[in-house]
């Protein structure tokens, strides 16, 4: 038998074609561990007659059958910092390993335009929703939640112990990079902080901050670059033109920390590490180039991203469990951006 003419190829026509029933074929096709039951040999057949004859399953009538859509949103507010442009991919290809696809929404910077854009993921029946990136208004995430949606936050917590969340420790993160530059003998300590909002900037601040306590080291300067570009520029010029600039300084996260390393340089005439050392926070793979080589607290991404699919599609399987709050260990990547001066 060969492709079907004048008409489309049905699930019936493949069944027939290999001597099956249709809820066979139909299995064969259903995603992640769904195809059990359809011995290997069968399953091998049946997809081998479907591409022979040009038959495709219908996604959305399978998921009206299954009473899921097999859709994901995944909301980010911004892609220009890298460490974020790498999760959407990761988290793109592991949904797909799961048997779900990604609907990757870009979220306005509005409270109002936020709570519409959700509620227009609504009427797409997503089954699920992970937010990176983006601050989601409490009520927002438990009116998904009420709606049966679950909620996983990537990169983000919010104070509500109902709505799950994968994290790296970001206040163990802040002690890492405090603890490296006291230890290293720094006596003027200054943090470039990001958006004061989010709460990735409020836990490294708070154990940086809490790590120089410890230390009985004081906090030296502080400076605001709001996870942007232009700020940090202006935020680093600030703190190099102080009438005692800072020998070192931490900044929250990556792509703030290689534009003031650059700005330092390259604008201000400092000796990076010899005048003032520079600790970031991701690890983004620019990190490690030579022309920054810059000391950072690395973020597990791969762990994470593995965590934020599987607390998901747990909350999908078992909606009544209690959600997961994860907080994975960071590392300290220590690279020629810092030096010991003891």
């Amino acid at each position: 038998m060969t492709r079907k003419r004048g008409g489309k190829v049905t699930s019936v026509d493949v069944a027939r074609h290999v001597g099956v029933s249709q809820s066979a074929v139909s299995r064969a096709f259903a995603p992640g561990p769904k195809h059990r039951g359809v011995s290997p040999e069968t399953r091998a057949r049946i997809l081998a007659a479907a591409d022979e004859l040009g038959y495709r399953p219908n996604a959305m009538a399978r998921s009206l059958v299954g009473q899921r859509s097999r859709i994901i949103a995944v909301l980010f507010s911004y892609l220009d910092n890298p460490f974020y442009a790498i999760a959407l991919e990761k988290l793109c290809l592991a949904l797909q390993a799961e048997g779900y696809h990604a609907l990757v929404v870009m979220m306005p910077d509005t409270i109002e335009g936020t709570e519409r854009t959700v509620s227009d993921l609504l009427g797409y029946q997503v089954d699920g929703i992970i937010t990176a990136s983006v601050e989601l208004p409490s009520r927002l995430c438990l009116y998904c939640r009420d709606e049966g949606i679950p909620v996983v936050m990537f990169n983000r917590v919010q104070d509500d112990p109902t709505l799950a969340s994968v994290t790296t420790d970001n206040v163990a993160g802040g002690r890492l990079a405090a603890r490296k530059l006291v230890e290293d003998g720094h006596t003027r300590i200054a943090l470039l902080a990001g958006w004061e909002r989010a709460s990735t900037n409020r836990d490294r601040e708070f154990g940086f901050r809490a790590e120089l306590s410890v230390h009985d080291a004081p906090l030296h300067a502080r400076a605001v670059g709001h996870f942007h570009l232009g700020h940090t520029r202006t935020a680093i010029s600030e703190l190099a033109h102080l009438d005692a600039p800072p020998d070192a300084v931490f900044v929250a996260n990556d792509y703030m920390a290689l534009e003031a390393l650059s700005a330092l340089r390259h604008v201000h005439g400092v000796d990076v590490p010899g005048e003032m050392a520079v600790i970031g926070f991701d690890d983004v793979p620019r990190a490690a180039l030579p022309e920054f080589d810059l000391t950072t607290v690395r973020q597990p991404l791969e762990r994470m991203v593995e965590n934020a699919v599987r607390v998901l599609v747990r909350s999908l399987d078992a909606p009544g469990d209690d959600a997961e709050h994860l907080a994975l260990m960071p590392r300290l990547i220590a690279r020629g951006s810092t030096r010991n001066r003891t």
